[in-house]
């Protein structure tokens, strides 16, 4: 039955006045929760009632624990809509909850996953021993707190969110641990255990969530650290392997002797908490297990609650094989990599993913004892020392991120196949040492990141009388190997700390965006957007026009299939701490000259038109790799992706360029490149392009830090 006006009066006015009797404003939320289960239509009419909501956040803070406990059970009863549970924010329920539930002592030791049955479903949820009162707090701020958008998680005092975080992080080592031992009971009402309706990865979402804006790199380093302690302490070490070595050739920096600059030494800080954890390499085991599985985010994703949307439900699961973990050797006579676990070996495609249990993190031991190496990937999302320096390392490059993994090879061994990689890394030498040969590469293209490559396997250099270069690497030196060079490596034979080697690579992968393709692409946006007021977009001249540009677009792509340079990364978006940052813009700008003067002397319209049609023909995309520009046409807050195509070109329009309208298309198209490339100026693309970046790297350091607070052991 409905509430009548009267009645959500009385409620209104037991709530708001607790002086009156805590046993009515006790009976007025039990109303309002009663009320909002009734129907969707009676919840919704709560939600928009303003002042029984405002009434209800108000009894959260009522000194009567019956009174909080019913308040408390009714904010949960109304977040069973979303329309509850964003009036609820709308009324600051967010904030009372947690400052309530911080005033309240709880254990976040106490925990145990329970097995509950629901709805014909068994889920597993966090049971807590001891009293209901947190945990209802607990549960209802996390309901929320998932309800947030960006916006109102940057509204949260920061006293509050860090306190709040701080204490669910511990919670989440509890949780984890017992996840990873697959321990979890049957609840039943007899057991200890409070049942608190709170699932795991609701947890983790909330974590998360909380960590996006805040400041979770509090160990950032400046640039001259980086720069010093990856290429050298000499003032033109950076600027010699930008000119000399830069996609272009192998470069080592060895570590002199004696060198121990505490001001440079960025790895410190890492090797300590390896040290910090067992002795060496046991600390293998208390590393695993305190990671979590990092969940792949598309590269053109900019949106981070979109990302959480489609990750919930796996959100904080422990590691996954292949994805976040490899374990394996070369097989010798065979040359072929051999996986230490059954389940990768016996499966006929190696992306087939295993969730590890404790079981799987102690035998990854056993596998180094038998000559096994550790590969962990992401490791820029596990630990804030790492991360600090892929941050460094991807400003000062000019892309949004870099990613960063881990090798511990034993002695004695090789654990990947000699292969290339579509990315340039920093082979960096933490213990131990390692020989590398470094092959010439074959092809004069650089590879680039998503293009289809079977495994990056190179067998035209596994000739064994191919020209290579040797590096033996010690503690302290770091390679550098260009994308597209084959390479392997492997350990000597020793005693413990003489054979072994522990390495990190930081991968600059260059996005599709942030090649000097992608930064071509920017620049005719900026000049189309700048243009098309002078031409009527529904004339035939407009159209035509339209398509031109398109075309154009096109073809600036079949020029970067061939020529390498539209490969390269651009670097317009780099940052220095010297000098050399001036220099460099300068180069940026003479490359940018070139490219235009290539596409201005390219009649590739025949070729273009016929590239058009073939995709036409195939009901295939011909802008596909070109849909990330859609993001330079929104605005910040709206960067969600969608389904998009270039204007004009469909097959109504392009059948003109095929028929009787050809001369006057090509024509059209020569005018357009033309202006284009006279017209348009580095100087002016620079704002876009550096406004595009930012929007990259903004969603990666959110993702960054929700995934290291997941890492409790980090």
């Amino acid at each position: 039955m409905p509430l009548s006006i009267t009645s959500y009066q009385t409620v209104q006015f037991s709530l708001c006045y607790p002086s009156l009797s805590a046993g009515i404003a006790y009976l007025g939320a039990e109303i309002v929760g009663a009320a909002s289960l009734l129907s969707l239509e009676m919840n919704q009419r709560i939600a928009m009632d303003g002042e029984t909501v405002k009434a209800l956040v108000s009894a959260l803070v009522h000194p009567k624990r019956r009174v909080i406990l019913a308040a408390c059970n009714a904010v949960l009863d109304l977040c069973t809509t979303s329309i509850g549970r964003h009036c609820l924010l709308d009324f600051s329920a967010l904030e009372a909850l947690i400052f309530r539930f911080l005033q309240v002592h709880m254990s976040p030791n106490s925990v145990s996953l329970c097995s509950v049955d629901s709805r014909r479903m068994t889920c597993t949820i966090i049971g807590f021993k001891g009293d209901e009162h947190p945990v209802l707090l607990l549960n209802a701020a996390i309901n929320l707190i998932n309800t947030c958008n960006i916006e109102q998680l940057e509204k949260i005092p920061r006293n509050l969110s860090v306190a709040l975080l701080a204490f669910s992080k511990k919670l989440w080592a509890q949780v984890h641990s017992q996840m990873l031992l697959n321990n979890c009971m049957k609840f039943n009402q007899e057991t200890d255990f409070y049942a608190s309706n709170i699932k795991i990865n609701n947890l983790a979402e909330s974590i998360f969530r909380l960590s996006i804006c805040a400041d979770q790199l509090s160990i950032a380093l400046p640039f001259e650290a980086i720069e010093m302690r990856i290429f050298g302490s000499k003032e033109a070490g950076f600027e010699d392997f930008m000119l000399n070595h830069w996609e272009a050739s192998p470069f080592i920096m060895e570590r002199l002797l004696g060198d121990s600059n505490d001001k440079y030494d960025i790895f410190g800080p890492f090797i300590q908490s390896l040290n910090s954890k067992e002795s060496f390499p046991f600390f293998l085991s208390s590393m695993l297990q305190s990671m979590v599985s990092c969940l792949p985010i598309a590269s053109d994703e900019l949106d981070i609650l979109s990302f959480l949307k489609e990750v919930q439900h796996k959100l904080g699961c422990p590691i996954i094989y292949q994805q976040d973990v490899r374990v394996l050797r070369m097989k010798m006579p065979l040359e072929r990599e051999e996986h230490f676990f059954q389940f990768a070996s016996k499966s006929c495609c190696l992306n087939d993913s295993q969730t590890f249990k404790l079981d799987d993190v102690l035998k990854c031991g056993e596998a180094y004892q038998a000559g096994y190496t550790i590969a962990l990937r992401g490791m820029e999302f596990r630990f804030e020392s790492i991360a600090a320096i892929a941050d460094g390392l991807a400003s000062l490059f000019g892309q949004p991120s870099v990613g960063v993994n881990m090798y511990l090879t034993p002695p004695n061994s090789q654990g990947l196949a000699r292969h290339y990689d579509d990315h340039c890394v920093f082979v960096c030498q933490l213990l131990g040492t390692k020989k590398w040969k470094v092959f010439s590469k074959s092809n004069s293209q650089l590879p680039r990141l998503y293009d289809p490559i079977d495994s990056l396997h190179c067998p035209e250099a596994e000739n064994s009388t191919a020209a290579c270069t040797l590096f033996s690497l010690g503690e302290g030196d770091v390679l550098y190997i260009p994308r597209g060079f084959p390479h392997e490596a492997c350990t000597n034979s020793g005693d413990g700390y003489s054979g072994f080697s522990l390495h990190l690579t930081f991968g600059i992968e260059v996005e599709p965006p942030f090649e000097w393709e992608g930064f071509v692409h920017v620049a005719l946006n900026y000049w189309h957007k700048n243009q098309k007021p002078h031409y009527a977009s529904d004339s035939s001249s407009g159209i035509l026009y339209d398509i031109s540009v398109d075309l154009l677009h096109v073809t600036i792509g079949l020029i970067a299939d061939s020529d390498h340079t539209f490969r390269k990364a651009c670097l317009a978006g780099a940052v220095s701490w010297h000098s050399y940052s001036n220099n460099r813009l300068e180069i940026q700008k003479t490359i940018f000259c070139d490219l235009l003067r290539k596409i201005n002397t390219e009649p590739r319209f025949s070729e273009v038109v016929k590239s058009v049609e073939v995709a036409i023909q195939k009901n295939e995309d011909p802008f596909q790799r070109i849909k990330w520009l859609q993001f330079l046409n929104q605005k910040a807050e709206t960067v969600e992706r969608q389904d998009w195509n270039m204007p004009f070109m469909g097959p109504e329009y392009f059948s003109t360029l095929c028929g009787q309208d050809r001369d006057k298309g090509e024509a059209a198209f020569s005018l357009v490149k033309s202006r284009f490339c006279c017209e348009v100026k580095f100087d002016d693309v620079i704002g876009s392009y550096r406004m595009l970046l930012e929007r990259y790297k903004r969603v990666r350091k959110q993702y960054t830090n929700g995934m290291i607070s997941l890492h409790y052991g980090s």
